[in-house]
């Protein structure tokens, strides 16, 4: 990826997630909703936008990603308002589970080190 490509993707992620935060107003976005990685196709005509969803449950995560997704031209109008590019990348949004993931692991790890622990 060239470093002009890495310096448009940066600025996309950050002003995604301020757009998200402080312009959409919905009240199904429940949470806080953090950009986490975008692909950004070479002619910068796409972007898949990675995100995670911090709330209370699965119902609350499901009514913010059903949000997103029936905002995504307001989002993509705001982003060609901020970002002077030759084109306004269509977006996509795509769930990123990875940190839930994560921490699952290691739970599941300090669990299995703590239950070796006691046979010992």
């Amino acid at each position: 990826m060239s470093l002009r490509n890495e310096r448009v993707r940066k600025t996309l992620m950050k002003e995604i997630a301020d757009i998200i935060q402080k312009d959409i107003r919905d009240a199904n976005i429940k949470g806080i909703v953090s950009v986490t990685d975008i692909e950004l196709a070479h002619d910068n005509s796409f972007a898949k936008v990675y995100f995670s969803v911090f709330a209370g449950d699965e119902e609350s995560k499901a009514h913010t990603i059903a949000a997103l997704e029936n905002n995504v031209s307001k989002i993509r109008y705001e982003l060609g308002k901020r970002v002077r590019l030759r084109l306004t990348p269509e977006l996509r949004f795509i769930p990123d589970d990875s940190l839930e993931r994560g921490t699952r692991v290691t739970n599941l790890i300090d669990k299995l080190s703590k239950d070796e622990d006691k046979r010992d």
